[in-house]
């Protein structure tokens, strides 16, 4: 696939690009007409423009598209009512637009949520992302957890209303089609809570690299490592789940000489358990307490003993192989 600009039109009026040419199919990338009400305020972004595929249809967003499905445990899912002019004017949809160049799915989704609804980004969690690829184009829906509660502000011209809407009554509201079809598959994964919790020792252990000279400082290593892995996402199939990318929460536990690594408590994207003495026993009491609140679990171990143990409490185990190779990719 060539996506080398192939044609540019000088001038006062509007540029025009052919991004990609697959084989026979041309896309060309149209940006918005002279009058389009996008972005009133600020200077136009180069991924604030339309993808044209070779059969016509347009999408928004020469990098592609991504929007915020806000879930707020008490509350419900965040809506946004589209104004008269957008695309499909007039229905119930998700804060969102088009991707900056270089930028992340999450973290347009998040932007796109501030600029549009005044969503504070450090008050939601990811908890997945789902995509949609039309082979020229690309939508992600970002689905969040809301950690921190806060109200919703109509901030640009974009939207009419925004409510917080129970899950159960979401498609009663009149949806944009394109949300409709995503929330017949979202819907059932809304309540799918996955954590990871991570047998330490094990880990740290399944690898003759001197660790043993210094348990804290591998286990810090190893923290550091986890905390990268964790923060850009788990791929679904790698925790046999449904669409693309999930980030769960990940509980690590320590035992013995480890703990000096970090403090028991939050670090980023992660939560560190202290054993107060087996880190077995932790490790089946983490899962013990996941698996009763309703989250599906994932036990790091190669223990055989301890893969029975959470096992016959409901939770998956998967080697220290397992998540060293994603460590390591």
């Amino acid at each position: 696939m060539d996506e080398r600009p192939r044609t540019h039109s000088q001038g006062a009026g509007p540029r025009f690009f052919v991004t990609r040419v697959c084989e026979a199919d041309r896309v060309t990338i149209e940006p918005p007409r002279p009058g389009e009400p996008r972005r009133p305020h600020g200077p136009r972004d180069p991924g604030d423009a339309w993808v044209v595929a070779p059969t016509g249809e347009r999408y928004w967003g020469r990098f592609g598209a991504a929007g915020l499905l806000a879930i707020d445990a008490e509350r419900g899912v965040l809506l946004q009512h589209r104004v008269g002019w957008s695309h499909f004017g007039g229905t119930w949809a998700l804060p969102g637009g088009a991707r900056h160049e270089g930028e992340s799915a999450g973290d347009a989704a998040l932007r796109e949520a501030a600029e549009e609804a005044a969503v504070p980004m450090a008050a939601v969690r990811e908890r997945f992302w789902s995509v949609l690829d039309v082979g020229v184009w690309t939508y992600t829906t970002v689905v969040a957890d809301v950690v921190e509660a806060f109200e919703p502000v109509i901030a640009d011209a974009e939207s009419v209303a925004l409510e917080w809407v129970p899950v159960d009554q979401v498609d009663q509201r009149p949806l944009h089609p394109g949300f409709e079809a995503a929330w017949k598959r979202l819907r059932d994964l809304v309540s799918l809570r996955p954590v990871v919790i991570v047998d330490a020792a094990n880990v740290v252990g399944s690898v003759p690299d001197g660790w043993w000279k210094d348990r804290a400082g591998a286990a810090g290593r190893l923290l550091e490592r986890i905390g990268t892995w964790a923060g850009a996402g788990v791929p679904a199939e790698n925790l046999d789940l449904a669409e693309d990318v999930w980030f769960p929460s990940v509980r690590v536990v320590l035992e013995g000489q480890a703990k000096a690594a970090a403090p028991a408590g939050a670090r980023g994207a992660l939560e560190i358990v202290h054993a107060s003495a087996s880190g077995d026993d932790a490790i089946v009491a983490a899962a013990e307490h996941a698996v009763s609140h309703g989250e599906i679990v994932t036990v790091v171990t190669s223990d055989r003993g301890l893969a029975e143990r959470v096992a016959s409490i409901g939770a998956q185990t998967r080697g220290a192989g397992w998540l060293r190779e994603m460590l390591d990719a």
